[in-house]
């Protein structure tokens, strides 16, 4: 089995997210079931059934996230060397060459990507563009919209 990498940072943050469904959620949940089940019938209890879909999901998530975390290689981003040279972990700044838009991404595992917050998939199009290149250098990439080229303006290793 392959070892998926995440950053320090993140495994930190997906470990605070399974222990709240451990220790907060699971036993709310619960609770709610019990409490739907109270109220008799349950073939026509919508209370229940809506508890029991929600006790599905949460326990899926912690499955999900034991199973991920236990075959992550945790990479903390501090102890990097890689200078200018973009590497997993390597926060980009970039500009659009063609409309001059900047743009932040860090580049982290798959597990804890979440573009809203600027943290981009290591296997997306745009990462794999930006792996191996230098700051200075261009980089194309192949978006649905087209072809997009950006310059690479500065690379760090900041957590």
């Amino acid at each position: 089995m392959t070892h998926a990498p995440i950053t320090a940072k993140g495994a930190k943050r997906l470990r605070a997210e399974l222990e709240e469904l451990k220790s907060v959620k699971r036993p709310t949940v619960i609770a709610a079931i019990a409490e739907a089940r109270a109220h008799g019938d349950l073939k026509e209890n919508a209370e229940y059934h809506a508890a029991r879909d929600q006790q599905s999901f949460i326990e899926g998530r912690i499955k999900h996230l034991e199973g991920e975390l236990s075959h992550a290689q945790v990479i903390d981003i501090a102890t990097l060397t890689a200078g200018d040279r973009v590497v997993f972990g390597a926060t980009v700044k970039l500009a659009d060459c063609d409309t001059d838009e900047e743009r932040t991404y860090q580049i982290v595992g798959d597990l804890e990507a979440d573009i809203k917050l600027g943290l981009i998939a290591i296997s997306s199009p745009v990462a794999r563009a930006l792996i191996g290149k230098h700051e200075g250098d261009t980089a194309t990439i192949e978006a649905p919209a087209g072809t997009r080229e950006y310059e690479i303006i500065a690379v760090s290793y900041l957590d």
